[in-house]
């Protein structure tokens, strides 16, 4: 009777089983996200999305009220989508990009977290308000070193008008013309934050700017400076990153002492005007680069800036009601091993002046002595002469600060015992042409005015020979003039090193002529091109002119550029292995552009004369660091396995160390 009973209730209790296993079998399978739309199972009443009121922080201004979860991303709660690093990116968006491009990248991000909800439904984005968006702001991305965020691809995310969109921008572009119409009635023009920059700040501007203007401008890199802070350059062309036959080279640049800040300045506002002035179909900007090679280096010490920069800031008394002035002369002028870079070139000029008695003496392409190199060479240094030997170089200003005048070479003096005296070049007329130019444009450097800064150089125009003014060895000028083709001078932009940041906008104002008319003056004299017979160019053929004991030599496709005076002239080309070629050329004084003067050259097998080879062997101009000692300035950064060790951006430590994985997806090239 017991096991009877034991035998009923085991068959009751596997009955039972049974029951709730068929009831389980049958009941509908839950809906995981997207396997309704598959067709894998129907969502019950229970399970459905359902419309909720938008209460993400920073999605507050979207043209709707409601949302729906999971949202495209599949994000399962708001409270998933507020976690996320995509979320932390569109919080901090506006900051990182400076302010452009937004709120139009943080509303089209906020589409896709926290998508438009109607009558239960989600409605998807337009694809064609993201690939506008992201045409107008990849560059900004570009200029921080950040990928495009993979949460915005138009082609993953978004879907066509036929597809049923909803334009995430929509009431915000009316907005903005409304308002931009009452702060600019006028035409549209360039508009310039007249602020101080930080180095990342600086990076971020001529990245972004090369990405906002790619067709016309590029990015590259030169070196690093002694504590690694990349020394970037920003060319504009109608053929960014090529050298091209007959158009004159030119550079620009700043903040050669650290602490000497308005010339950087300018030059970050200038790079600002060319791509924004072009853009706009400013005529003489436009011409301007589709016919010169335009290339600016803001900061030649970026770590010299950066000293005298938090010296700045550390004098700075919150207590004090007026406004701090930086007031070093020499804190952050030198690099970050304590050289002054303008001391730190070849001394070729003494050894110029040596040869000068000499019957075939030359002041051109005068070799780096071995002798240099046992010496201490900066970083910078080394880069900036490596830089001036790659491209035929036709012009260039260096920007200083301490005085209002501009100072042409030679810089060291004739004579050792006088430390003031007049020591010009062979081409002291050339010189004192292009010295006009600048201070001539510039509002106040030439003017009479003696109660100002400056005024001991009114009565020479704003002008002067550097060794007259003072005599100082191994400056840039003098080499680029003894080494290379390229006459530069040096601008002495105010009295004050370190200005208020309230004077920047004026700096600005009576310099940006006196900077786009030295621009251009790299057009004039004559230029042309050296052929055989064949019509091939000849590399390295020398253009010499009669009374002036400096010639130039031509680039690498036999293209040349000689400035020159209004006048008569007499020009010879050669090259060895080919007869000379004669030419007398007269240039009007109102020549607007450089004239046209080309040769061809036969070849020859007479013995050159003597005189036809006073520059020493080629072979010998070509010793650069022969020792290797410097060559470690040039080599990347490699990692264990020899790849490119990649430096992680500025901003990487902050998504980081969010808590959330890594956020790989915001590296370029990762």
């Amino acid at each position: 009777m017991h096991m009877e009973y034991k035998r009923i209730k085991m068959n009751s209790i596997v009955f039972a089983l049974n029951v709730v296993a068929t009831v389980v079998w049958c009941a509908p399978r839950r809906c995981e996200p997207g396997d309704e739309i598959l067709g894998r199972c129907k969502a019950s009443v229970e399970d459905k999305a359902r419309c909720t009121d938008l209460l993400l922080g920073y999605c507050d201004d979207m043209p709707y009220v409601k949302t729906i979860f999971p949202n495209i991303l599949d994000h399962k709660s708001m409270q998933d989508a507020e976690l996320g690093t995509e979320y932390l990116l569109l919080s901090v968006i506006h900051s990182l990009l400076n302010g452009e491009c937004t709120p139009d990248i943080r509303m089209l991000g906020c589409s896709v977290l926290a998508p438009r909800c109607e009558k239960d439904r989600l409605v998807k984005p337009c694809r064609s308000t993201c690939e506008s968006v992201r045409k107008g702001c990849a560059h900004a991305f570009e200029g921080i070193e950040m990928a495009w965020p993979y949460f915005l691809d138009c082609d993953r995310f978004f879907v066509s008008d036929e597809e049923g969109c909803y334009d995430p921008l929509e009431g915000l572009r009316e907005k903005q013309e409304v308002a931009l119409a009452s702060f600019y009635p006028e035409e549209p023009g360039t508009i310039i934050q007249f602020t101080y920059h930080s180095n990342a700040q600086m990076i971020n501007i001529l990245k972004k700017t090369a990405a906002r203007c790619s067709d016309i401008a590029r990015t590259y890199s030169i070196g690093r400076s002694t504590e690694g802070k990349d020394l970037l350059i920003i060319e504009f062309s109608n053929n960014p990153g090529q050298h091209e036959l007959l158009e004159p080279e030119v550079k620009l640049i700043g903040n050669m002492h650290g602490n000497e800040v308005m010339g950087r300045e300018l030059l970050i506002y200038l790079t600002q005007y060319l791509c924004s002035e072009y853009q706009l179909g400013n005529n003489r900007i436009q011409t301007l680069i589709n016919t010169t090679r335009i290339h600016l280096f803001p900061s030649m010490n970026p770590d010299g800036y950066e000293m005298a920069s938090s010296e700045l800031e550390g004098n700075s008394d919150p207590d004090n009601e007026e406004v701090p002035r930086y007031n070093g002369w020499i804190s952050g002028r030198a690099n970050g091993q304590n050289i002054d870079l303008n001391r730190n070139f070849p001394d070729l000029t003494s050894i110029a002046y040596s040869r000068r008695r000499n019957k075939r003496y030359r002041s051109d392409h005068i070799p780096i002595p071995d002798s240099y190199w046992f010496g201490k060479v900066a970083p910078e240094t080394y880069a900036v002469m490596k830089w001036i030997r790659s491209i035929p170089f036709v012009t260039s200003a260096s920007l200083h600060g301490g005085d209002l005048v501009v100072s042409y070479p030679f810089d060291l003096s004739r004579h050792p015992l006088e430390r003031k005296i007049f020591s010009p070049t062979p081409d002291e007329q050339v010189f004192k042409q292009l010295a006009r130019t600048y201070a001539d444009a510039h509002s106040t450097m030439a003017n009479a005015d003696t109660d100002r800064c400056g005024s001991s150089f009114a009565s020479k125009g704003g002008i002067i020979n550097g060794a007259l003014w003072y005599s100082f060895p191994g400056g840039m000028s003098d080499f680029n003039y003894l080494h290379t083709n390229c006459f530069e001078i040096t601008v002495e932009l105010g009295c004050d090193k370190f200005p208020a940041e309230e004077e920047l906008y004026m700096g600005w104002q009576q310099n940006k002529e006196a900077l786009m008319s030295f621009i251009e003056s790299a057009h004039r004299g004559i230029k042309g091109i050296v052929k055989d017979e064949d019509g091939n160019g000849i590399k390295g053929a020398r253009i010499s002119v009669r009374g002036i004991r400096h010639d130039i030599t031509t680039a690498e496709n036999g293209d040349y550029w000689r400035l020159l005076t209004p006048g008569i002239h007499i020009l010879t080309a050669s090259a060895p292995g080919y007869s000379k070629v004669m030419k007398k050329v007269q240039l009007p004084s109102r020549l607007q552009k450089a004239g046209r003067v080309d040769f061809v050259l036969m070849k020859s097998v007479l013995e050159p004369d003597v005189d036809d080879f006073s520059l020493p062997a080629m072979g010998t101009y070509d010793r650069f660091d022969p020792y290797n000692q410097f060559e470690r300035y040039s080599m990347s950064d490699l990692g264990e396995n020899g790849e490119e060790r990649q430096e992680k951006p500025w901003w990487w430590a902050y998504f980081a160390q969010s808590g959330n994985s890594a956020p790989t997806w915001l590296l370029r090239n990762y």
